[in-house]
């Protein structure tokens, strides 16, 4: 059985990525945690050397935990199309280089994919929250969809403005937050997260 978290305790959300920290903050405000990002406390980010979203999202988790001394809460997602073989998956953020240019990472996507008619894929996210024991409990939701060229909306980050989830006529990048946070892969996992190890 999995530990909880109760209001009012302090929770380290292991993200640099000022997207991520905004909406996983967003998804927290009901439960009233504290939540204080690893960047503002100056940990270090771990390299990511996990061959799957569990894997690295744990690893993250872990090392906050351990350095914090606090409960932390770690996200690693990114996009797996079908025409290339899953890519760029657990890469999806080093797709878009040190600067984290996702405009280079989307054209790059649409590039290699060229003629192929098959434009679907998925958005994963792995949740982690680990404990400064050692302790971790994870989760993980997908959002199936296709591609759209070019991209469209400048809501959301990173590869939001190409992705269309199936039943919706609006990119990720489009959507407002709300509409977005109620589908998304991350508010799937995180769902399974809230009730497995957060006080009701």
């Amino acid at each position: 059985m999995p530990r909880r978290l109760a209001s009012g305790s302090r929770l380290v959300i292991a993200t640099h990525n000022p997207g991520k920290l905004v909406e996983i903050g967003d998804l927290l405000t009901p439960f009233g945690i504290e939540v204080v990002s690893a960047g503002s406390l100056g940990l270090p980010e771990p390299e990511e050397t996990g061959d799957t979203f569990i894997a690295n999202a744990a690893l993250k988790a872990l090392a906050a935990a351990t350095a914090s001394g606090l409960p932390a809460l770690s996200d690693d997602s990114g996009l797996c199309v079908e025409a290339l073989d899953g890519a760029p998956g657990i890469y999806s953020a080093r797709w878009a280089g040190p600067a984290k240019d996702f405009a280079v990472a989307i054209a790059k996507i649409n590039h290699l994919i060229g003629p192929n008619p098959n434009r679907r894929g998925q958005f994963v996210a792995a949740l982690a929250l680990a404990w400064p024991d050692g302790t971790v409990a994870t989760f993980e939701g997908r959002l199936d969809g296709h591609l759209v060229w070019p991209p469209r909306g400048e809501r959301g980050f990173g590869y939001d403005p190409i992705f269309q989830p199936d039943g919706e006529h609006l990119t990720c990048g489009e959507m407002e937050p709300a509409a977005k946070h109620a589908i998304s892969h991350r508010a799937r996992a995180f769902h399974q997260l809230v009730a497995a190890c957060f006080e009701p």
